[in-house]
Order: C-alpha cells, then structure tokens, then sequence
C-alpha cells in the first residue's frame, strides 16, 4: 500500500511509527512531517491546509490510503475532497469537524442528541457574556469557540478572572476562533480520554488515556495542548468504559450521521467522569497529542487494517485491537515561554541516542541545520514515551532518558501520572 499522512506533530510521528512497522506498507509520504520521521519514510513540503496540493500530491502517489492527523486538515475539508476526487481518506469530513472546530456548535449537538454535558451560554459580546457568568458559580469554564491549539481554555476561580478571560478572547487573542465565546459549568470528577474508531456506520472503542494539559507540575498554570499522558488509567473501569461508549461515543456517531455527515475516523471523548456518570467536556476528531503517543506504544495490533477500514466501511470485519498489557507513558518536553511566548532555535543534543527498545522518543516542533544540528521550533519539541510492565517502571524509563538529553532551553513537568501513582 502506498499511504499519505497528513502532519508535523508528535502524534503523526508516533502514527508514522506505527503505520511504517506494518508489513501492508509499501510506501509511506508524509506532508509535511518533521525531522524526526525522515527515516520512517518520505517528507513532501506541504502544509497541512494546503488540500489542493495534498490531494494532487496522493493522486502523484497513487494512495490507498490518506490519513489526517491534525484537526486543522480536517477543518479546511481535506476529506471533502479526497472524497469526490475518490481516494479513501482516514479522517472525518469537515461537517463532522465541527464537533472540535466549534464549541457552540457542540454543545447544541449533545443538545439535540440527548448527550450527557455541562450546563452552558454561549455569547459574542463582552458585555452578555459577563452577564451570563450570573448563572454560574465559581470555578467558572471559559473557552473559546473555535481551534485554539488547546489554549483557549481558561477555568477562572473568581469572577474578575472570569471577566479578563472574556476579554481576552472576544478581544482578538485567538483571532476567529475567539468570535465566540462558551461559558461552561465546572465539573467535579476526574478527566479522562477515550477513543473510538468508525466507518460511517459501525464503530469499536480503540484505547484510553488520561491527560496533564497545565503547564506546570501540580496541575499549576496555563492550559497547554498537553505536558504529558499515560495508559491505561485507572479511572477507565470496565463500566466507565461501557458508558462512555453507549452514552457518548455512539449517540454522537449516530447524531453525526443524521445531521449528513457519516463519521469516519477515529473520535477523541474527552469525558469527566462525574458521580452522575461520565459527561461530556469536549469532542476532537483525530487523535489525542499527546495520547496517541501511548495508545500506538501500547497496540500490538497491526494499525493499518483498522485506518482502512474506518476509511472503506469495513470495520465490522476486523477483529478487537489486540492492546499489550503493559503501561505506556508520554512526557512532554516544551520549549522555556510555552504556551504563551515560547523561545525556539535553542540547541537540542541527545535526543536521538539509543535508549533502550522499550523507550521511544517522538518529535514534535523541531528543526534540522544543514549540519544536522536539532532545534527547537515550536512550544511542544519532544515527547520522551515509555513501555514498562507497571505504569511506575514505565515513569522511571521516560524520565531516565530525559536525563540524558541535553537540552537547556527546554522544560518538563516532573509528575506525570500522579494521579495513577499517588504520588507528585
């Protein structure tokens, strides 16, 4: 098979990994990929919005396959057009996107189709929406609408806090994705991500992972895209499991597809799993960064099968994933400044020595000189993964190899899974 995958970030290197391992693989692209994947297979310039250069590039290619990676492929309809030019596509079409590409447009989905949420106002003026906090209580939820790269978040203790993040947003910090704003009830619970593959029709569950998206350690600072992640967690019981799926996952397909967007793709169910069950805090429709990480570490399975299948309708005819029962566990290494003004060009040096077969490191937001020299180039540079028989000794493996990369203008949070472990 001849695959083309959409992406420059941890999760398309950790797909691109995975995805060049499989002996179905004949020829892998990726568009525009990131130094790290070089030897994985071939890098094509392109950036991830440019459809009509990614589609002309998997007709050049002659692809069976086009996998999406990142939300803004999707939200600019990659799919959409891969589908009338008829090359399979794994990734959902840009209707359905709008389940992560719009906040409001969420909340009136889980409206329409029974699911579990937070109670919610949606405002475009500063003055309504400060209003509306009346109808709230203290932690107050304040996102904007559209695609923030996971920074358009903020969970004010106080009401002036709550005010400023108004005005942040509606004031042009995110640019069109902050048009709009999305007051949200607080949740009380613990935070989880589950994930789903479908082909228009059927769907599977297809792992679990819990996420750390503050910035420092202790759950302390701004909302990131994620500092690190690891599977399985524990809050991820069999009956939470079976919720989710029946609650969330599938009324959102089948909503989905009422609405004249058959979902195929895989869905990221960021849930809270609450005293009342799990509800919803938001959909993504790809891969969680960095969840996937430990999710394609943690597969045993031959992963191709399954993004065919999701892109042809023949899922039905698979057998469940086969998951190694081990731990796996991602910590995210992001440059000094993230996620608000982050420093880039600083020198990164042993990131690419060996460190053992069960350690993996994926790279994110970096460059090479001519020389060969790696750079920093972006907020998240490097996730340092690990496998281990428990969850602690797969800690011990990632933060291990962290020790040993040198790199001086980069900083990690310290407790990544302490949730799972008790400890900090």
């Amino acid at each position: 098979m001849n695959i083309l995958l959409v992406g420059s970030g941890g999760r398309e290197h950790a797909l691109a990994w995975k995805i060049a391992a499989s002996p179905l693989v004949k020829r892998l692209v990726m568009a525009p990929g990131n130094p790290g994947m070089a030897s994985l297979g071939e890098l094509a310039p392109l950036k991830p919005t440019d459809v009509t250069g990614l589609v002309a590039l998997a007709q050049e290619i002659a692809a069976d396959l086009v996998v999406i990676g990142p939300e803004v492929t999707v939200e600019a309809g990659l799919a959409d057009a891969l589908s009338k030019a008829g090359v399979p596509c794994f990734g959902p079409l840009a209707q359905a996107g709008q389940l992560e590409s719009s906040k409001a447009f969420t909340k009136g989905f889980a409206d329409r189709h029974g699911l579990p949420t937070s109670g919610y106002k949606v405002c475009e003026r500063a003055d309504e929406a400060k209003a509306a906090l009346d109808g709230f209580k203290p932690p107050y939820v304040i996102k904007a609408d559209g695609l923030a790269a996971g920074k358009g978040v903020v969970i004010a203790q106080d009401r002036a806090a709550a005010e400023a993040a108004i005005d942040d947003a509606l004031g042009g910090r995110f640019g069109a994705a902050g048009a709009r704003v999305v007051i949200e009830e607080f949740l009380e619970g613990e935070i989880g991500s589950l994930f789903a593959l479908c082909d228009g029709k059927d769907s599977i569950v297809f792992g679990s992972a819990q996420d750390h998206k503050r910035a420092y350690d202790g759950e302390l600072g701004p909302n990131t895209g994620g500092m690190g992640t690891y599977s399985p967690a524990p809050v991820f019981t069999p009956e939470l499991v079976e919720q989710v799926r029946t609650r969330l996952a599938e009324p959102a397909f089948a909503g989905i597809a009422s609405e004249g967007a058959p979902y195929k793709g895989v869905l990221f169910v960021e849930l809270m799993a609450t005293r009342d069950g799990p509800k919803l805090v938001e959909f993504n429709v790809r891969f969680g960064d960095p969840e996937c990480q430990v999710l394609m570490l943690r597969l045993e399975s031959d992963l191709v099968p399954y993004l065919v299948a999701c892109a042809k309708g023949a899922l039905a005819e698979l057998p469940a994933p086969v998951w190694r029962d081990e731990a796996a566990i991602c910590v995210v290494l992001a440059s000094d400044g993230y996620p608000e003004s982050p420093v880039t060009g600083s020198v990164i040096r042993g990131a690419e020595q060996d460190f053992g077969p069960e350690v993996v490191v994926f790279h994110a937001g970096t460059s090479r000189d001519a020389d060969g020299t790696l750079r920093a180039a972006g907020g998240r540079v490097l996730n340092v993964c690990a496998r281990g028989a428990t969850l602690q000794e797969a800690r011990d493996k990632a933060y291990a190899a962290i020790e040993r990369i040198d790199w001086p203008g980069g900083f990690h949070r310290t407790d990544i899974g302490w949730r799972a472990l008790a400890v900090r």
